[in-house]
């Protein structure tokens, strides 16, 4: 799997004058929301579908973070940045693989990335609303700006009672569909001091990759 989302700042005016006010509202809403977070945590669900190649994926993790670092943790891995550097823990291969910040990786998603990645790119309009389990989940549709995306649009999903991401769709050029649901969503936690360090000495019999 690839990373999905980019943070940087807002539209250029010209996609500017083809986005909905209402949805730009409503995303800067929310960004401004998760920038008062000293930090959070939520857990999550994905899944990526193709019925035309017969290819289901699923998977469960959980997130932390606080500023530029993150800690995400899903059953077949463990990624820690902690503002310069991605380590990558692997306990079936017994392995850690170092990155630098700006490298490609594998992973499910970069979740400092999933807070703003909306702000930059697309052009946005508001889409349907759902009632799921008495909360109001209003749909943003973002279409790329680069034509030559792998994906036709995305689909974000917003609790409008906490301005919080609930779900993303993301809806591939080629007929792949990836769903990111967030559950258990929690901010200004009391973290352990050594949550986003990575101690060699934890993983003695690990190859160290870097």
């Amino acid at each position: 799997m690839k990373n999905y989302w980019c943070m940087l700042l807002l539209f250029c005016s010209a996609v500017q004058a083809q986005t909905s006010m209402e949805a730009k509202q409503l995303l800067d809403r929310v960004a401004e929301k998760m920038k008062t977070y000293d930090n959070l945590s939520f857990d999550f669900t994905y899944a990526l579908v193709n019925q035309k190649e017969n290819i289901r994926q699923e998977t469960k993790g959980v997130i932390t973070v606080a500023g530029e670092n993150y800690r995400l943790e899903i059953p077949e891995a463990i990624q820690i940045f902690d503002g310069q550097q991605r380590y990558t823990i692997v306990p079936e291969n017994e392995e850690v693989t170092i990155s630098g910040a700006d490298s490609e990786d594998e992973m499910v998603i970069n979740p400092t990335e999933l807070l703003f990645f909306y702000q930059e790119g697309y052009d946005y309009h508001m889409d349907i609303q759902q009632n799921v389990s008495g909360r109001q989940i209003q749909y943003v549709k973002l279409i790329p700006a680069n034509q030559e995306e792998q994906m036709a649009y995305l689909l974000l999903g917003i609790d409008r009672s906490n301005l919080s991401i609930y779900r993303l769709i993301e809806i591939g050029t080629n007929g792949t569909q990836t769903t990111l649901t967030v559950k258990n969503f929690s901010t200004n936690q009391t973290l352990a001091s050594n949550l986003f360090t990575f101690d060699a000495a934890d993983y003695p019999e690990y190859y160290i990759n870097n």
